[in-house]
């Protein structure tokens, strides 16, 4: 899973440019406009490509403002549906595609009060995405720690804008259910420190004074942060903490726990799909696909099974979810051996792309903050820009829930082949930069990450019988995502229904099926995005190797599947089969 930190802080990002009537001339100026009107807009994503305009700031997450940026976003639709696109060269052609996709969602989302007013899910929101501006943030100058100091100083009224939408969220019955949000206030609590050294936040003045800092400054920043943390920061929190505690959890959602039981919760779960998937489907057919897929998942797991000599994939199953030798119970030894592993699929790149990324990755730990009842691990980008690599994350807590045989397919779903490549080599390619930084459609990326997981198998990565089970079972994972989601929030299933479910078609422990449905639950939509993503890049490579034949080339199709960055799942087809024309073309000359 990709975790978008850069836009954090706002509740949405005009993510991209639209076209005006006219040459391509016209077309670029206003791809421009778009670009310098997003930058003003997202000061962190500003900070992450070196742009200093949004020093000291966090954006504006007030309901005013995203009511200024639909407006702005239909006006830019107006001007882009305005444009013949076959005017433009293919490349730009490209670019029309993934821009109308993007303004058309945004405001099509727009319609729907729960994209006003639910701001957060179980795992988090804008206080968890700005928990992590302390290794976000870049430290190389003076400008670099006065800015990140103004921006602890800010983050109070973006608290109080998430907190007064989120008030209206109760007012309009629109909470998250009660069951997936047990717990919740906790990890809000462990943000609460007495001593302001102890705050993560403290952290970048916790070390040696840099070179580029003079004592003086040094002496006065410290001060002007624990000001910040002890005024700012931690009664911000506490003022979260109490409003959920007093205000929104008492109110929480009762009954059936998906968004169906909300005001036009069918119509938003609809367009959810829509948006997730970058397709058409309607929540029924991905139910069938689902159902579909989780029985061919199915067979294949009983062949591993018998396989390993075991009776059934359930006799299987239950001896990799409680032989110890599959467990660690020291955390250092986990990310060491996480790390290690990671390191050892790293050799396999240059095998199967032609061109790799210049951003390096790391390997730690979840945040103790936000670790408890999140997912398995996640992915943060890094920063060129910033100093900041690619991060690995790991969940550290409940080890005994976290099998060995499933971190093979974890890692190369998270960092390479998968989100770190992906993601890192968007960021440096030959794009504009809007598309390179501002463009994020989950059933690209999610979809590049479960289609790298079966790229392990040609690295030789699944070596053993539990090693196999546990790529069959991510892919079963995502499978009965299909199958779930959908029953949750257009079906009226329980959380039981969801979670008996997982447990008898996945190999996942019991304590990451409950903390996946209760993601599922509190994001309607995002998991369906992996799925149908990867069936459509397989759909794609099967088709380019029968069209090529003995000339189809692994790494270039990687590559051409890449070099656009993240797009919309018919635009990638469109691209590639432009591709094996091209190829087709070189044969016949």
């Amino acid at each position: 899973m990709f975790r978008n930190i850069v836009s954090g802080f706002v509740l949405a990002v005009l993510p991209l440019a639209a076209l005006v009537a006219g040459p391509v001339e016209d077309f670029e100026e206003l791809r421009e406009e778009v670009w310098e009107a997003t930058l003003d807009d997202s000061p962190t994503l500003a900070t992450s490509i070196g742009d200093r305009r949004g020093d000291g700031q966090l954006g504006d997450l007030s309901l005013a403002e995203y009511e200024s940026q639909i407006a702005a976003t239909g006006g830019f639709l107006a001007r882009l549906n305005a444009i013949d696109a076959g005017m433009l060269p293919v490349n730009l052609q490209v670019d029309y595609a993934i821009m109308q996709s993007s303004f058309e969602d945004m405001i099509a989302a727009s319609e729907h009060a729960q994209t006003r007013y639910i701001l957060f899910t179980n795992r988090g929101g804008w206080f968890s995405g700005f928990a992590s501006l302390p290794y976000r943030s870049p430290f190389f100058t003076l400008a670099d720690f006065e800015s990140y100091v103004a921006r602890l100083t800010a983050f109070q009224a973006v608290n109080a804008q998430g907190i007064e939408r989120s008030r209206e969220a109760v007012r309009l019955e629109m909470t998250q259910p009660c069951e997936p949000m047990q717990g919740f206030e906790n990890r809000i609590e462990q943000q609460l420190v007495a001593d302001f050294t102890q705050s993560p936040f403290w952290a970048p003045f916790a070390g040696e004074k840099p070179g580029s800092v003079s004592e003086q400054d040094w002496e006065r920043l410290k001060v002007e942060a624990q000001t910040a943390i002890e005024g700012q920061v931690l009664p911000a929190y506490q003022e979260f903490l109490t409003f959920y505690e007093e205000d929104y959890a008492p109110n929480c959602r009762t009954g059936t726990p998906g968004i169906l039981a909300t005001t036009g919760g069918d119509n938003y779960y609809a367009h959810r799909v829509r948006s997730f998937t970058t397709t058409d489907m309607t929540p029924d057919e991905v139910h069938n696909l689902g159902l579909s897929e989780v029985a061919r998942i199915r067979a294949e797991m009983a062949e591993v099974a018998n396989e390993a000599g075991f009776d059934s994939r359930e006799a299987f199953i239950e001896h990799l979810r409680t032989d110890p030798q599959y467990y660690m119970t020291d955390a250092d030894e986990y990310v060491a051996y996480v790390a290690a592993l990671a390191k050892h699929i790293d050799g396999f790149m240059p095998q199967l792309f032609g061109r790799l990324p210049r951003q390096p990755y790391t390997v730690s730990p979840i945040p103790a903050p936000n670790a408890q009842g999140n997912t398995t691990a996640y992915y943060e980008p890094g920063s060129l820009e910033t100093g900041a690599a690619g991060i690995y994350r790991i969940n550290t807590t409940e080890l005994d829930q976290r099998p060995l045989w499933e971190l093979p397919a974890l890692g190369v779903h998270e960092a390479v082949p998968g989100h770190h490549h992906q993601i890192s080599l968007q960021q440096e390619l030959d794009i504009h930069p809007l598309r390179a930084n501002g463009t994020f459609f989950t059933a690209f990326v999610e979809g590049w990450g479960l289609y790298s997981e079966r790229l392990g198998i040609e690295m030789g990565l699944y070596d053993t019988p539990a090693k196999q089970m546990g790529r069959l079972s991510y892919e079963m994972w995502r499978a009965t995502r299909l199958v779930v989601d959908t029953g949750l929030h257009s079906k009226g299933w329980s959380k039981q229904q969801a979670v008996d479910y997982m447990l008898d078609n996945t190999a996942l422990s019991p304590a990451n099926i409950d903390a996946e449905v209760n993601r599922y639950m509190t994001w309607p939509g995002q998991a369906l995005a992996y799925k149908i993503g990867e069936l459509k890049i397989r759909e794609l490579r099967a088709r380019a190797e029968e069209a090529l034949g003995a000339d189809f080339d692994l790494r270039t199709f990687h590559d051409t599947v890449l070099e656009n960055g993240s797009i919309p799942l018919s635009v990638l087809e469109g691209h590639v089969d432009r591709w094996i024309a091209s190829e087709l073309a070189k044969t016949e000359r």
